[in-house]
């Protein structure tokens, strides 16, 4: 594979995890007291991400490539609608979790793409398989958190 397109693929998966981070950190922001095992899962994620990130900005500058320190204009947007969403009363603990399952979701499909689309081999290949894993457990946890605060409503 071209070295410029697997960093591309690599990048674009740091401005994900990023963007993660990012997500993460204002969820914990609006989150309040009741809802304390969400504040330790979240910054859990949150550290994830920014391990991964880490990660993959080593494969990258392997190749004397230039890592992206930046966040997606999509993952921006997400934010911002969790900003907006909060100021109409979303910040319950279903619609919490909804929201960071939405973007677990955006984040999973991304690897499932680099994967499957992106070329990688090797050492890259290996790397983002295995955090692809580790952020499917992270979805499924946040899904079945969700599904079971829907229940409670």
């Amino acid at each position: 594979m071209e070295t410029s397109s697997k960093n591309s693929v690599l990048n674009e998966l740091i401005e994900l995890n990023n963007d993660r981070v990012a997500g993460f950190e204002k969820a914990l922001a609006d989150i309040d007291d009741s809802n304390v095992d969400l504040k330790e899962l979240f910054q859990e994620y949150a550290a994830q991400s920014r391990r991964f990130g880490q990660e993959l900005t080593a494969l990258v500058a392997e190749t004397a490539g230039e890592p992206q320190t930046g966040n997606t204009v999509a993952g921006t947007l997400h934010r911002a609608w969790i900003d907006v969403k909060a100021l109409f009363g979303g910040t319950d603990r279903a619609s919490i979790l909804s929201e960071a399952e939405r973007g677990e979701d955006a984040i999973k499909k991304a690897y499932h793409v680099a994967l499957t689309e992106g070329g990688l081999i090797g050492l890259a290949y290996e790397t983002v398989n295995d955090q692809a894993k580790s952020i499917q457990k992270s979805h499924d946890t946040v899904k079945a958190l969700r599904d079971m605060a829907k229940e409670l409503k």
